[in-house]
């Protein structure tokens, strides 16, 4: 199979990683993905993957209910770095070689961030998981996936829902909400379309960084997505 993608950052929600319920971790969705990864990284892919923590904590909806805001994100940072570790396991027991790296240093569990040995890890064939967000509060993980998709020079990031695209309107609420095949990132911005966050998609397109937004409980989805192969909606500046 010719790649059309070599080196690509998947961003994972922490809702993804928690299956049907949206909370704790589903062991069967961590080992579909794990054997999603194993298809595409007989390829030679270089795969980055950055994973929210929605599932175990979201710091803005506890900054509403009156926590600090920053002590908040802190503590959701702090789970997708359990998420990451998951990611981890699961790739380790598919037989793929992983690294966690996190913005936030933990010696004990995971390498710190650096962004040259990241792309080593890369080079060398080893999945590597981004946990902690950027490091800051204020900043999601859909920036976070921005940030460092810019930072290891990614072709692509696949943005991994359980939708098969973006559409005009939520199709749960609108049966006639009609999906696009592709977009631009001014028309995201300035509909408001549910991708990423805004600065998220800003980042992306400042560095030309194309985004596929796609369904990845569709088996064969993701290889799809690198080949060039439709699979769900591709936003890029024309």
């Amino acid at each position: 199979m010719k790649l059309k993608y070599k080196r690509v950052l998947l961003k994972l929600s922490g809702e993804f990683i928690g299956g049907k319920q949206k909370f704790g971790i589903d062991h069967d969705v961590l080992t579909s993905l794990a054997e999603e990864i194993k298809s595409i990284k007989k390829h030679k892919v270089e795969l980055a993957i950055v994973v929210g923590g929605g599932n175990i904590f979201r710091g803005v909806p506890a900054s509403q209910s009156g926590m600090d805001r920053s002590t908040g994100d802190y503590m959701g940072m702090l789970a997708t770095v359990i998420n990451a570790l998951a990611i981890q396991d699961s790739l380790e027991k598919a037989g793929l070689f992983c690294r966690v790296l996190s913005a936030i240093e933990m010696f004990a569990i995971a390498e710190p961030y650096i962004r040259r040995r990241a792309i080593r890890h890369m080079e060398k064939g080893r999945v590597v998981v981004f946990a902690g967000g950027t490091g800051n509060p204020y900043f999601t993980t859909d920036t976070t996936a921005a940030l460092r998709a810019a930072e290891i020079n990614a072709d692509l990031v696949l943005k991994a829902t359980k939708v098969d695209g973006i559409y005009t309107e939520d199709p749960v609420k609108n049966s006639k909400a009609r999906r696009y095949k592709k977009v631009k990132y001014l028309q995201v911005l300035n509909k408001r379309l549910k991708v990423m966050d805004s600065t998220a998609v800003s980042l992306c397109m400042d560095n030309e960084i194309p985004i596929i937004v796609l369904d990845l409980t569709k088996r064969g989805n993701i290889e799809r997505a690198l080949s060039g192969k439709p699979a769900g909606t591709l936003v890029v500046k024309e």
